[in-house]
């Protein structure tokens, strides 16, 4: 079964990378739809405001650049009353960033690039994509775990295995997302007239209030040095996508 939903699966994302999706699309949206109502019914919000009104600017200036297929019915974003530094963004075009986010974030450049990463992995179907394969992955372990029968060292053999998978297949793909979700972003926020070199200072700003990370190996993101060298590697073609867009007009003036 885990092999047909592969085969049948295959997918494209806009960076080019091969992806595995078989949740419809309907169905996401649903589910982005439904954990967005679920947060804002418990987590306290803030309705307006200079704070409001400042993410709201930031948000509406990239928006525009985003495919409407995406968010058909537009973008909504809302602002979070919580200390955590994050953000999201959900198949069904809705938005939440956290006020501690606007601690870090030193100006609209380094919001933009935020933002820009979260509607990034929607763009890039990342919640189906993580959905299709941690579905694949319980398929498969289930096959091999019937095998195994009752043998207590083959069930301690096919546990090591669920850890490997974990490691080694559902943690990857997670840093994959992320990555791809920071060169997409970049371009992203670069069209928007948002400077993207700002992300750097970002991340730079992330590492010095963040905790100790665990190894790359083991974690969900790439390392932050890791994410940094990537960035500055990309930077060339976004300062230019960047240039462009300002050229063009596009110069948002937000202010927090």
């Amino acid at each position: 079964m885990a092999g047909v939903l592969v085969l049948a699966a295959c997918a494209t994302s806009p960076t080019g990378r091969p992806q595995l999706q078989f949740m419809p699309d309907s169905q996401i949206r649903t589910m982005g739809l439904d954990a967005y109502s679920q947060i804002k019914e418990t987590e306290p919000t803030i309705d307006a405001g200079r704070q409001v009104d400042y993410v709201e600017c930031v948000t509406a200036a990239i928006t525009p650049q985003v495919p409407s297929e995406y968010a058909e019915e537009g973008w909504e974003v809302t602002l979070f009353d919580s200390g955590q530094a994050n953000a999201f963004a959900l198949p069904g075009g809705k938005m939440g960033v956290y006020t501690g986010l606007l601690e870090i974030t030193e100006n609209a450049d380094q919001l933009a690039a935020v933002i820009a990463h979260e509607i990034a992995h929607v763009m890039a179907q990342h919640s189906n994509e993580r959905m299709s394969t941690e579905v694949a992955t319980a398929l498969g372990l289930g096959a091999l775990q019937v095998a195994a029968g009752d043998d207590p060292e083959r069930q301690r053999a096919m546990a090591a295995l669920g850890v490997g998978a974990q490691v080694g297949i559902i943690l990857p793909f997670s840093r994959t997302h992320e990555s791809e979700a920071d060169e997409i972003g970049l371009g992203l926020m670069a069209d928007s007239g948002f400077d993207p070199r700002a992300s750097i200072q970002l991340w730079k700003n992330m590492s010095q209030t963040a905790g100790e990370a665990p190894p790359e190996f083991l974690s969900t993101h790439p390392s932050r040095s890791t994410r940094i060298e990537d960035l500055r590697s990309a930077m060339p073609t976004a300062v230019y996508r960047y240039e462009q867009a300002v050229a063009a007009g596009r110069e948002p003036d937000c202010t927090s």
